[in-house]
């Protein structure tokens, strides 16, 4: 660990430099969720794995532990830590509620170790990195609204329900008693763990050495409660000093493959490193300036995003929920509520010990694969962070609500609407890149490291699959730049390069197309857009399946929690 602590500092020191209740609950020290979990496994009885013919498919994630620097941490701040895991650990139960279900009795179902692991990292019998296809004999496809709406309703059912608030984040859609459709808020379908939840952060609260830290813990807890959670969203904005951080409720929608509407709980524990936070702040300032640059006309840029934003780069300590599922997260853009981001702006979390990992165990392997030869230099972990960072900036830009001022692009856009956001996220960070080298911003390497790191970037996420809106998003711009000339391939080595000219016009061309999209929040339009561009075509799948036949990682997966962190 220390070894890659080290890489990682002198390559990112190089692009820094160059960019210019004291009441602790009464309980014994609880178990690991994931212990838990694999408890519970052992006393498997019952179900084969329907994927017997393919077993390298259950080993297709890398372990990396979650092992952060804790020294510089009061002992107040270590034993808030080992609280907010704590809470952590139950937003994984209510994750499993909305997912699956009993999440006990699926396990002890499985009788295969390697399987009934793999049903734990996928929170489920459906492979969340090959388009939820199911590895469990008997189970059926995945139901596109999860648990977060009956099983038999139909899209049709729900459009015809006349219920305000039906479009809402934060409550279930169950069936009464007369067979009808109600709606569940969030307090009251999970209460008894919310109640849980919100104690311990007030707990926590109490534990915190940054004021600020305390109050939010405390808004936080007091919107778990009431499922309004606006209060808190902007007191997280505010805090700026505090060096453990703390992600926790319902957050986003991605899970909502009917609607996209409702959210999923999850949880992320970072610890902050303040000199690194302080070097990356810089590049916020030129927001308006950027935004104003897109390549589109004004309506569609006539927007300001609240100036109050944050960029800072912290260790993951503990995550889980939505967040752990499935491929795992790298930087953090929050909050989602559009209102707060026109007040407030957002704050860009940068996850380096994750970020590290994947560069090392998968983008790597990937390119000495997929990337000619000759350019594979043009891979660097500097230009690897950069394109990250700045993706999550990008979220900040373009418009918010639907240039008829009815609705937000999120709900005008439905299940589509995550896709096309990580989509414009991903090419609006390459376009302000590009911008700030111009401007001398961004000075170590060069600007081909930076396309040539994101072309590699595609393959490592197109890899997430069709049931992923960042695996979707990798589709759409794999298959846009490909038919604009953007790279090519060389049919004898199989490996990819890229076209400078062309690849620049795809970045400009892509952005103005997607920041249209959303502007007009033309459903129907966009629907026929994804179908088009989000698929895989056979040549591509081809040269996915060599990485899975060399054994390269699809994504990585956490060994974590007070144990692990020594709390």
């Amino acid at each position: 660990m220390k070894t890659k602590l080290f890489i990682f500092a002198f390559l990112l020191s190089g692009l820094l430099s160059a960019c210019g209740k004291t009441d602790q609950p009464a309980t014994s020290k609880p178990v690991p969720v994931a212990a838990k979990a694999a408890a519970v496994a052992a006393k498997a009885t019952a179900v084969a794995p329907a994927e017997a013919k393919e077993p390298s498919r259950f080993d297709i994630y890398a372990e990396v532990s979650l092992t952060p620097d804790l020294s510089h941490l009061s002992d107040n701040q270590k034993r808030m830590i080992g609280l907010l895991i704590d809470a952590g650990g139950i937003t994984d139960e209510i994750f499993w509620l909305q997912v699956w279900g009993d999440k006990d009795k699926f396990l002890t179902s499985i009788e295969n170790p390697r399987v009934r692991r793999f049903a734990l990292y996928n929170y489920g019998p459906w492979d969340r990195l090959a388009n939820d296809r199911p590895f469990v004999k008997g189970v059926g496809p995945r139901p596109p609204g999860a648990r977060f709406y009956p099983q038999d309703m139909s899209k049709a059912e729900f459009e015809a329900w006349q219920q305000p608030g039906k479009d809402g984040q934060y409550s279930m859609v169950q069936r009464n008693a007369e067979g009808g459709l109600v709606l569940v808020p969030y307090s009251k379908a999970f209460e008894a763990e919310i109640n849980q939840i919100s104690d311990l952060l007030v707990w926590a609260s109490k534990l915190a050495d940054d004021k600020e830290f305390a109050a939010y813990l405390k808004l936080r807890a007091q919107a778990l409660m009431t499922d309004d959670y606006r209060a808190s969203d902007m007191a997280w904005m505010d805090m700026k000093n505090n060096p453990v951080e703390v992600v926790i409720g319902p957050i986003e929608t991605y899970q909502d493959a009917l609607f996209g509407y409702r959210t999923a709980f999850e949880t992320f524990v970072l610890i902050r490193d303040p000199v690194w936070s302080k070097r990356l702040a810089r590049f916020v300032k030129y927001m308006p300036e950027l935004q104003r640059g897109l390549p589109v006309a004004d309506k569609y840029k006539a927007e300001t995003p609240g100036s109050d934003a944050d960029l800072g780069a912290y260790d993951l300590a503990y995550c889980a929920g939505d967040c752990n599922s499935g491929a795992k997260t790298i930087a953090i853009n929050l909050p989602n509520d559009e209102e707060v981001q026109l007040a407030k702006g957002t704050r860009r979390l940068q996850i380096k010990n994750s970020m590290l990992a994947k560069f090392n165990k998968i983008l790597i392997p990937i390119s000495n694969e997929l990337i000619a030869k000759d350019q594979r230099r043009y891979i660097t972990f500097d230009a690897f962070f950069t394109n990250t960072m700045f993706h999550e900036v990008a979220h900040g830009l373009g418009i918010k609500t639907t240039l008829d001022g009815s609705t937000t692009v999120r709900q005008a856009l439905k299940e589509h609407a995550s896709a096309l956001e990580e989509g414009k996220a991903d090419v609006l960070g390459l376009y302000m890149v590009q911008r700030l080298r111009e401007k001398g911003e961004i000075t170590k390497g060069e600007l081909m490291d930076n396309y040539v790191t994101f072309l590699a970037g595609i393959f490592r996420s197109v890899r997430f699959g069709a049931s992923s809106a960042h695996g979707r998003a990798n589709m759409i711009r794999f298959n846009y730049f490909s038919a604009a000339g953007a790279f090519s391939r060389d049919p004898k080595t199989g490996t990819y390069r890229v076209n400078v000219a062309k690849f620049e016009q795809a970045v400009k061309d892509l952005s103005h197309d997607l920041l249209v999209l959303q502007g007009d929040g033309d459903y129907d339009k966009v629907a026929a857009f994804v179908a088009k561009m989000g698929k895989v075509e056979p040549q591509l799948q081809d040269d996915l399946n060599r990485l899975d036949a060399i054994n390269i990682p699809v994504d990585i997966v956490y060994l974590q929690g007070r144990e692990t962190l020594g709390l």
